[in-house]
């Protein structure tokens, strides 16, 4: 099996750029490239300010030729159809026997067809969607869940550990991003609870950290409420994932459960609770501005008994 050693980093976003920044921390020839190109020009500046020596390509497939992996991260399934299939896409110019590891959010239909187009040019594919947002990405803890065949996946392992905390392969190509689809079915299910506790413990002049303390060491207790049961308080929201990638991973999320013969009342209803949000003006807010859409409403003074 060949040692990877060269990289090409297609999408530098919020997730992407301090993915591929771990990669060149760990020793990893990388090369970038954003569609926005001063994006990549900023990336490679601040990793050159830490002694980290990077480079930058124009094109996809410039980033992608003679490299042993090609990891993307991007939008959605018409972002990647552009960066892998475009007129200057990455997949034409991968070399045979190089690895194609994909962190971007997209259907399940996409990432077999990615696979499907790999595999035919003698490529490995993973779809590997991962959790965590920004602040596990900056901090290397993010949580992979990759579809594709074992070889695959077990050479893409080391890579992948320079940014992740855990890395699971569930299964066949699109396994991944089903997985991720159940993620997020479970965060929306989890913070429209948290929206509505919140706003009671509020009308009823509870104290929020009191309640805090009371619930979060029970049954109760989740990663949101540990990291959004005070801000969704306070009316913070400019941190975290934003609506509209919410948004677009419950499409997809609901697409694949219809094509299923499935019924998902409660993430479909989240789904209709996040579009209010986005007409309020919070579609880059974080997923918690859920509360946004629920009234404070009177409070009733602190319970003394």
């Amino acid at each position: 099996m060949t040692e990877i050693r060269t990289i090409a980093f297609i999408g530098l976003g919020v997730m992407g750029g301090p993915m591929a920044g771990h990669l060149a921390r760990a020793g990893y020839e990388v090369t970038g490239y954003n569609r926005t190109a001063s994006r990549a020009e900023a990336w490679a500046k601040a990793l050159a300010g830490e002694g980290v020596s990077v480079s930058t390509a124009s094109t996809p497939a410039e980033a992608a030729t003679d490299k042993d992996m090609v990891l993307t991260c991007v939008g959605n399934d018409e972002d990647l159809e552009q960066v892998l299939f475009g007129s200057e896409g990455a997949l034409p110019a991968m070399t045979p026997g190089s690895l194609l590891v994909d962190h971007t959010t997209v259907s399940a239909n996409m990432a077999r067809r990615v696979d499907a187009a790999a595999r035919e040019r003698r490529i490995a594919a993973v779809d590997a969607p991962v959790s965590g947002g920004q602040a596990g990405a900056e901090n290397g803890a993010l949580a992979v869940m990759c579809g594709g065949s074992e070889d695959a996946v077990e050479r893409a392992r080391p890579v992948m550990q320079a940014f992740s905390a855990r890395i699971v392969h569930v299964g066949a190509a699109g396994a991944g991003q089903t997985t991720k689809m159940a993620n997020q079915m479970c965060i929306a299910g989890v913070l429209a609870g948290l929206s509505e506790a919140v706003r009671l413990s509020q009308a009823s002049g509870l104290d929020m950290e009191t309640v805090y303390d009371a619930i979060s060491g029970g049954a109760a207790q989740s990663w949101q409420m540990d990291n959004r049961w005070a801000t969704m308080a306070q009316g913070e929201f400019d941190f975290g994932f934003a609506i509209d990638w919410m948004r677009k991973d419950l499409g997809y999320a609901l697409d694949e459960a219809r094509r299923l013969g499935l019924s998902s009342p409660v993430s479909a209803l989240v789904d209709q609770f996040y579009a209010e949000v986005q007409a309020m003006g919070g579609a880059r807010q974080d997923t918690s501005a859920l509360i946004r859409r629920l009234p404070q409403g009177p409070k009733q003074g602190k319970s003394s008994s």
